[in-house]
């Protein structure tokens, strides 16, 4: 049986508009995948249906498609997106409209049963991540668009490929390769150069978007349409193998992948294969997103600028601390940033920045009390007194957090373009989560001289959020360099380069195939990317904070 052509037109609520028709036109596709949700997004649509109970979809989808729709029936490219969010329902019969508004045919089908959202009184949603195999019935009876709401990322290439080869749920390694080609494909440009350390390698103006030809046997070709920018290789692949993700096992609804097992390989200009992903049975229970507001939040930024810094932010501490001490905010977070310099050519680079961040349930503790307070220091504070922006009111802040349940508890349904409604049987077979057995380690570099030098000259890094947790992949561009970073950076010489991780726990994944480290930092980001705990709250640059830290690193390898 001939390659399944799985492509990706959507990493996320908001990315390239125009990426459809690009996708469409660009080569030959047999799939077009569009991933739009994450936790945030989760919490954005909550609040959208809280306005308006008709809402809580992508929008954005709708309008791609009347763009594209007729395009994609001429060339019999089936889309496949979770572009439902929380109203997956709705979006299915606003696409049936648009097509028959536009006059072109179109069997569209949509999964249900991840809303959970009832049994979680006081959270705004409450969705179980799903699995491909509602997709997968919906493929099956005919479905040129299948629209869902909360599944994994994976599944929207997990899905298509059970369809088309037939596999069946216990076809574990299979379908462990569709879910490592549906990790890389689900962040879009990511996998062509998009966030890349060595993006000076290549191109990536404008990234082209990637796709991944599936075979039978679940093996995989990473690669992209034919002159678009970017560029694919082991490098782009194994930086988005590695976000978002944690030891060697990978846990989902359809299956565990074995991510220790992945095996990479360039099989050509802009062309890695995928291959030798092993697969066990899914854990008995599915993952449940629960978003809430968790109260109010209010911000102000004062600028320092030129001599004294320490002592200007000290005042200004003490006023504000003061004024506000009748109804204090249950949280208050001050940070001091220093990109001011010495002697500097510019005021901007003579400044250093004073952020205070409060939270509190109370929407005026943090809004009109902030605000008076802090515009009150205007003519009475340090000198060169200005903020980037006034406080406003104190806008609501979300919390994310994850809670388990068995598959069961889920009516995870398939309703077909005929309204047709087959149930998902959960799976027969799981296996409870556990850790992998501790890898062997390559024999360290001989001795040699060493130069101090920053991490990112010999290796790559990418990093996300899980949550309140924060995830760093890094991993060796050669052998060489593999035998050196396996021994050097531990979990310990980690916290030691990220501070703010050393009263954390943290723990080291080691993936040799990969020549790769994982570390998973706990509760770093706080109650999640809702909640802005920290400077950069999706720890989306925490990896490229590491490459720059110096170590002693072996002249050889510079």
């Amino acid at each position: 049986m001939n390659a399944l052509r799985i492509g990706n037109f959507s990493g996320f609520y908001g990315d390239r508009f125009d990426a459809l028709r690009e996708m469409l036109t660009g080569g030959e596709v047999d799939v077009l995948t569009g991933d739009y949700l994450a936790e945030l997004t989760m919490l954005i649509l909550a609040r959208d249906r809280l306005k308006d109970p008709g809402a809580g979809y992508a929008r954005t989808f709708l309008r791609q498609l009347e763009d594209c729709l007729g395009l994609a029936h001429e060339r019999g490219v089936r889309i496949v997106t979770n572009a439902g969010g929380l109203n997956p329902a709705g979006l299915a019969s606003a696409v049936r409209g648009l097509a028959g508004r536009l006059g072109v045919p179109a069997r569209v089908a949509h999964v249900e049963g991840d809303e959970l959202t009832a049994g979680y009184p006081g959270v705004l949603a409450a969705h179980a991540y799903l699995g491909g195999a509602g997709i997968a019935e919906c493929l099956r009876a005919g479905a040129d668009i299948v629209v869902t709401g909360r599944v994994t990322d994976a599944a929207l290439v997990t899905g298509p490929a059970a369809a088309h080869f037939g596999w069946r749920p216990d076809e574990h390694d299979r379908l462990a390769g569709a879910v490592a080609a549906g990790h890389v494909l689900e962040c879009g440009t990511q996998a062509t150069g998009g966030n890349y350390s060595f993006f000076r390698e290549g191109d990536v103006r404008r990234p082209g978007f990637p796709l991944a030809e599936i075979h039978a046997d679940g093996s995989a070709v990473v690669t992209k349409h034919p002159g678009t920018g970017g560029f694919v290789d082991v490098g782009t692949v194994t930086a988005q193998l590695l976000y978002e993700t944690g030891g060697g096992r990978y846990a989902g609804p359809d299956v565990t992948t074995r991510l220790d097992t992945v095996r990479l390989s360039q099989d050509g200009p802009d062309r890695v294969r995928i291959e030798g992903v092993r697969g066990e049975a899914p854990p008995p229970t599915l993952k449940v997103g629960l978003n809430r507001l968790g109260g109010f939040r209010n911000e102000v930024v004062f600028v320092l600028t030129g001599l004294d810094i320490e002592a200007k932010a000290s005042l200004v501490r003490e006023q504000l601390t003061a004024a506000l001490a009748k109804s204090p905010p249950s949280e208050v977070r001050w940070d001091l940033v220093r990109t001011d310099r010495a002697d500097a050519g510019t005021e901007e680079t003579a400044s250093a920045l004073l952020r205070l961040v409060v939270r509190d349930p109370d929407q005026q503790v943090v809004g009109r009390a902030l605000s008076g307070a802090a515009v009150e220091l205007a003519l009475a504070s340090y000198p060169g007194f200005h903020v980037l922006a006034p406080p406003g009111k104190g806008a609501p802040y979300g919390v994310f957090e994850a809670v388990y349940v068995p598959h069961g508890a889920v009516d995870h349904v398939a309703v077909l373009h005929d309204g047709t409604r087959i149930p998902v049987a959960p799976p027969q077979e799981t296996r409870a989560l556990d850790g992998v057995p501790r890898p062997a380690l390559p024999e360290p570099l001989p001795p040699g001289p060493t130069r101090r030098a920053p991490l990112g000259l010999v290796a790559g890094a990418r990093s996300g959020d899980k949550g309140g947790d924060a995830n760093v992949g890094v991993w060796a561009r050669s052998d060489a360099a593999w035998r050196w970073l396996v021994h050097e950076l531990t979990g310990e010489r980690f916290r030691q380069l990220i501070p703010e991780s050393r009263d954390l726990p943290v723990t080291r994944h080691v993936l040799p195939g990969l020549r790769a480290l994982n570390f998973v930092v706990e509760g770093v980001l706080g109650a999640g990317v809702a909640a802005q705990h920290r400077f950069d709250p999706q720890a989306k640059a925490l990896g490229e904070w590491l490459r720059s830290r110096h170590l002693d690193i072996p002249e050889a390898l510079l």
